[in-house]
């Protein structure tokens, strides 16, 4: 299934983060992510950070690169912050650019479904090469526990 373009306005999420690289995530022991995702939920930070927003969403959001695919990245597990939110101790907060994004999907059961989901982002763009990505914001949308939304900026 082909990406959706999509303009989506600026916004900020709040969570706590890591910084990692994709070769230290295809090795298990200096793998972080999932890491984090563990910390998120075993924390019950879903709770104690602003309520997300109407929709309910939970957002993990790849932001500060360092070059492209290949440098170092932030990633911030957490939920919509609107200004004014009040953000407790030890959660950090991200903008997310305005601009525009490709859409990918998935469905299925974790975390199978986002390793199968950005499968499809790495293929998109290594088939499409005059597409480029901005390296500055991306994000994934977790409008359920069995679907995802990856938005990579161009």
């Amino acid at each position: 299934m082909p990406p959706v373009s999509e303009k989506i306005p600026a916004f900020r999420v709040a969570g706590i983060a890591v910084r990692t690289r994709n070769s230290e995530e295809m090795n298990p022991e200096t793998a972080r992510i999932g890491g984090l995702w563990d910390r998120f939920f075993s924390e019950s930070w879903e709770h104690k950070l602003p309520k997300p927003g109407a929709d309910g969403r939970i957002f993990g959001v790849y932001s500060a690169y360092e070059s492209n695919e290949h440098g170092a990245f932030d990633v911030t597990a957490g939920v919509d912050a609107p200004a004014g939110a009040e953000i407790v101790g030890g959660a950090t907060t991200v903008e997310i650019e305005a601009g525009d994004y490709l859409v990918f999907h998935g469905q299925g059961a974790m975390p199978q479904m986002v390793i199968d989901a950005w499968g499809q982002v790495w293929r998109y763009f290594a088939e499409n090469p005059q597409i480029k990505r901005r390296f500055a914001t991306d994000f994934e949308a977790y409008p359920g526990p069995d679907r995802v939304a990856i938005h990579i900026g161009i």
